[in-house]
């Protein structure tokens, strides 16, 4: 299966019944998360790597342009 990213994450971001917060705390649970499965030595699940790549830029994506 093809994850587009990029499509995603311009999805969520465009999606404001979606805090900042939501962003921040599903990107802070999906790390904590891979911290525990490392400290296991636990194969990381890819669509994990995906969910995290896929929040990282939805929230880059949603912060204003700064100069």
């Amino acid at each position: 299966m093809k994850i587009d990213v990029a499509q995603l994450s311009s999805r969520l971001a465009s999606d404001h019944s979606i805090s900042d917060y939501d962003f921040w705390r599903a990107l802070k649970t999906i790390n904590n998360e891979l911290y525990r499965i490392e400290r296991l030595r636990l194969p990381i699940p890819m669509q994990m790597i995906y969910a995290r790549e896929i929040i990282k830029t939805a929230r880059r994506k949603r912060q204003p342009h700064r100069a």
